[in-house]
């Protein structure tokens, strides 16, 4: 599954334990600083792929103020997309930060 930037947010925001749709919203507009604003509908599209990937798993469900509260939980797939996705991402940074510590080191032509 090619990882896009909702799912990896969505991922890392299960890190530390299951959340809610809600709460998965909250906690990755939190570990991004605000940089990533998940709307309802784009959550639960992403639920739904990595739910069928085997990358988070269905862990509790409650009914609250008449409607269904579902929490998830990463799976251990899940858990190796995401380390794997942090080091591609850590490595593909590298390089653009390699390159500028190069160029600001070279010498005027």
């Amino acid at each position: 599954m090619e990882m896009t930037g909702s799912s990896y947010f969505v991922l890392a925001s299960l890190q530390d334990g299951s959340l809610h749709g809600y709460g998965m919203i909250k906690r990755a507009e939190v570990i991004s600083h605000g940089r990533v604003k998940l709307a309802v509908g784009t959550l639960y599209g992403v639920i739904d792929r990595l739910v069928a990937n085997d990358l988070i798993v269905l862990v509790s469900e409650e009914i609250f103020d008449g409607r269904a509260r579902r929490s998830y939980a990463l799976t251990l797939s899940g858990t190796n997309a995401l380390h794997a996705e942090a080091a591609r991402l850590a490595q593909a940074a590298s390089v653009v930060t390699r390159a500028a510590r190069t160029s600001l080191n070279a010498s005027p032509a």
